[in-house]
């Protein structure tokens, strides 16, 4: 697999974000109630077992790829293996005692499972997946591992850690599309295939936990073509790429300085070409917090509270550690950040331009002293029809430009409140919504939901 190592990465740091995501939450403590139920996103469990609980057995991938002649395909799966560790004290006379926890001078030592990390790497001809699929099988075997608990030389315990056996199985394949271009349809998917369940008949998961792949997750690679963006194909791909059946699973772009001869196929929905910010300091684990907020509570946790944190998991300490540490300078710079700026050249802006003025005293744009706009009386055109404060329009919310929220106002009409232009030549309506009963407050606050012309549609000018 050396040909897939640099190529995949650009993507690993994201596809590492995505295997430990929620792996430890805040207060990173194993007694912490959040903690007792863990590992929510792209957990494959025994087919058998996850029939009778609603839980998923596998994941599928499809997506388009345009391979060159002699074109191989790299396919790496990463997952975790689950090792349950119960802690044992030693005993006066010889022997261990199964414990509840283990007190030591700087932790606590408490029942936890931990993450193995696993990775099942392929490469096969792209020719090779016409017409057939192809299995790869993969098991990783059951086992036991001791570890003795030392404090000031004396023996105070030991861990004991076991996995149980995990097997799965790949499966590739790709289907020519009809038409004149040379795009193939990719389907990948990934299978526990464990026969195991509970001896009972009993729907136990944290039996199940350890037969399963946790935060599975599958990067694909080509070292000559390339993938067609699932989310945002070019306009002649758009059918067929909307004919992909992904299940399980969130297919995107990955590769180094925006190429696309990478695709991560991720359990968590991410845009093309995700990357970790910057400004992140370390692996924090907590599912979907914020870095500063992390930080800070993690510092004014008591000394008790970090002692448990630091015996929970080796990265729960590491957390704890990196929060202790943290200078002021790093810290600060989590408050926040804006990359959307351009950088200032000291040049003055062109006539009906928006450049950045130079006076450094001066604000780079006055919109009250700016004569060109007026959002009371400036107008657009929507469908070849003057639209301004006081039209009617019924909204349309753009899929893959607006929040939730806004999508269950499809449909809805509105009264238009301001023509609103931006430093980047956009335009936003300003609009409340008829038969909002909060209406008026919002107007009168200068508060409404904002959308640009071509979502909209023209009902009626004032």
């Amino acid at each position: 697999m050396t040909g897939a190592g640099s190529r995949f990465d650009a993507a690993r740091a994201v596809a590492d974000a995505v295997l430990f995501e929620g792996y430890v939450l805040y207060p990173y403590r194993a007694s912490a109630a959040k903690n007792r139920m863990r590992w929510q996103f792209g957990v494959l469990v025994p087919p058998q077992w996850g029939a009778d609980s609603g839980e998923h057995s596998f994941q599928r991938t499809e997506c388009l790829m345009e391979p060159r002649g002699g074109a191989r395909l790299f396919a790496e799966l990463r997952f975790l293996h689950a090792r349950r560790r119960t802690v044992q004290r030693a005993l006066d006379g010889g022997g261990f005692e199964t414990v509840a926890a283990l007190e030591l001078a700087d932790r606590v030592l408490t029942p936890w499972d931990e993450g193995v990390e696993e990775r099942v790497e392929i490469a096969v001809p792209v020719a090779d997946l016409g017409g057939a699929e192809y299995a790869f099988p993969f098991d990783r075997p059951a086992c036991e591992e001791t570890e003795e608990v030392y404090e000031g030389g004396r023996l105070a315990g030991r861990l004991l850690c076991t996995r149980a056996e995990v097997r799965g199985r790949i499966v590739l394949s790709a289907a020519e599309l009809p038409g004149p271009y040379a795009v193939r349809r990719l389907t990948a998917v990934v299978e526990n295939t464990a026969d195991w369940r509970p001896p009972d008949g009993g729907a136990d998961r944290a039996a199940a936990l350890p037969r399963a792949l946790v935060s599975a997750h599958l990067m694909l690679g080509l070292d000559a073509g390339s993938f067609l963006s699932p989310a945002d194909p070019p306009q002649w791909a758009a059918g067929a790429a909307a004919a992909c059946e992904n299940v399980h699973t969130w297919p995107v772009l990955a590769g180094r300085d925006g190429r696309a001869d990478v695709v991560l196929s991720s359990p968590i929905i991410l845009e093309d070409h995700p990357a970790i910010a910057p400004e992140s300091p370390g692996a924090l684990y907590d599912s979907l917090e914020i870095d500063e907020i992390l930080a800070l509570r993690t510092s004014a946790l008591t000394d008790q509270e970090k002692r448990e944190a630091r015996g929970t998991d080796a990265r729960a300490a590491a957390v704890i550690d990196l929060a202790d540490t943290m200078p002021p300078e790093v810290l600060e710079r989590l408050h926040g950040a804006v990359r959307s700026l351009r950088e200032a050249t000291g040049q003055p802006a062109a006539p009906g331009g928006t450049g950045l003025l130079t006076a450094p005293d001066t604000p780079w744009w006055n919109p009250a002293a700016d004569a060109a706009v007026d959002p009371d009386t400036d107008r657009v055109l929507v469908g070849g029809r003057s639209v301004g404060a006081g039209s009617r329009v019924a909204l349309r919310p753009g899929l893959r430009r607006t929040d939730a929220q806004d999508l269950f106002l499809h449909g809805r009409s509105a009264l238009v409140e301001a023509v609103l232009h931006d430093v980047d030549g956009g335009v936003h309506l300003a609009v409340t919504v008829e038969g909002d009963p909060g209406a008026d407050i919002r107007r009168e606050q200068g508060r409404f939901l904002y959308f640009q012309p071509d979502e909209v549609t023209v009902l009626e000018d004032a």
